[in-house]
């Protein structure tokens, strides 16, 4: 079988059954799903229909006919994810069939998928975080910029790295959001969920200067050149802008600062549990990804401490 491309929603759909029109019908009107859902739903289906062996019917497939498919599926060098997606869409449709449609047993509830990738975060070493905070003071800014700009930019980077809090979340901070005696500050994460977070010596003391400098004293803690509420993307972009002069071998997103706040924690002994609560996760699993990185850490612990090491 063929490699199969991405989905394009805008390529003309395949001829579609009885059974998936109705299918589409009912994710647009009461699921209320996106047009890029519906056309990757009808390219998985349509792709299904057209690739897979023996298929006589939506209601004859069996799960041999699935787990062949599969198979072909994986022998085509389809990603874990990609072949995940797929299936998704397919047992979205079966579970529609036997709820909606008059099927009587669901054949993809005996195939088993593979399990998804895990992909590892890259993280910046602490030499390399020490380099990139520098950055805002070592970087000429631009003439038309607030003279304050290199000072905020300074403040940015510093909270971000020291808190580990979300883009989204640092650009929601005020001025009373940071306390200073108690060297913290309130965020405001996913679903509006409240959590206090240590702030460093350092971050604490960029935010003070970038304040002096901004004259900032209340409401919205950093700000534009305009002096508005900075946004998120602005947020993004000042990350991007540094990282992308950095030097740094690696593609640059703003989240990797993220991941190497979680990462510096665990590999100096910090708790999966505390790291959790830092960084505002609601389940412990989405946490454990960082866990990888504390590898030699273990190591070096194992063999300092275990008599056959």
């Amino acid at each position: 079988m063929p490699k199969q491309p991405p989905a394009n929603p805008k390529a003309e759909p395949a001829p579609i059954t009885a059974e998936e029109a109705a299918f589409f019908a009912f994710m647009a009107v009461e699921r209320n799903a996106s047009e890029r859902t519906l056309a990757n739903y009808r390219y998985a289906l349509a792709q299904f229909r057209e690739n897979a062996r023996g298929y006589a019917g939506w209601r004859e497939a069996s799960a041999d006919t699935f787990r062949g498919y599969l198979f072909d599926q994986m022998k085509a060098g389809l990603s874990r994810a990609t072949v995940r997606l797929h299936f998704a869409a397919l047992r979205s449709f079966y579970k529609f069939l036997t709820q909606r449609g008059g099927l009587e047993r669901n054949p993809l509830a005996e195939v088993q998928l593979p399990k998804a990738e895990k992909k590892l975060p890259a993280v910046l070493t602490i030499k390399q975080v020490e380099a990139f905070l520098e950055l805002p003071f070592t970087i000429a800014q631009e003439k038309q910029a607030p003279d304050w700009v290199a000072e905020r930019d300074a403040a940015v980077l510093e909270v971000f790295y020291s808190s580990g809090v979300r883009v989204a979340e640092l650009a929601a901070m005020n001025v009373e959001d940071i306390d200073q005696y108690t060297e913290t500050a309130r965020v405001i994460g996913k679903g509006r969920k409240e959590r206090i977070v240590p702030l460093g010596s350092p971050a604490l003391a960029a935010v003070q200067k970038y304040r002096a400098k901004a004259g900032v004293h209340r409401g919205a803690l950093f700000l534009s050149k305009l002096r508005r509420r900075i946004t998120t993307r602005a947020i993004s972009n000042i990350l991007k802008k540094y990282l992308g002069k950095s030097g740094l071998p690696m593609n640059v997103t703003p989240h990797k600062l993220r991941h190497s706040f979680a990462t510096h924690l665990l590999e100096r002994g910090a708790d999966l549990r505390s790291v959790q609560t830092l960084l505002g996760h609601a389940s412990l699993s989405t946490t454990q990804i960082y866990t990888h990185v504390t590898v030699d850490r273990m190591k070096r612990v194992y063999d300092e401490a275990h008599p056959r090491a």
